[in-house]
């Protein structure tokens, strides 16, 4: 674990070299979601005649 900065240490530190890096490690759908069919959107939108979206909404 590393030992604790107060905040006129970190800004007397040296500035860090090359890029940052971030790991980010998690899911963008909740526990208690649940998956809707492409067809819903286009049902309520009016839009069940616009085949190559539909068909481009199925790769997505």
């Amino acid at each position: 674990m590393a030992a604790t900065m107060t905040m006129e240490e970190v800004r007397k530190a040296p500035p860090a070299e090359g890029p940052a890096t971030v790991l980010a490690i998690g899911t963008a759908s909740r526990q208690n979601a649940w998956h809707i069919s492409n067809n819903y959107y286009f049902k309520i939108t009016k839009s069940g005649h616009m085949a190559d979206l539909k068909e481009k909404f199925k790769r997505m």
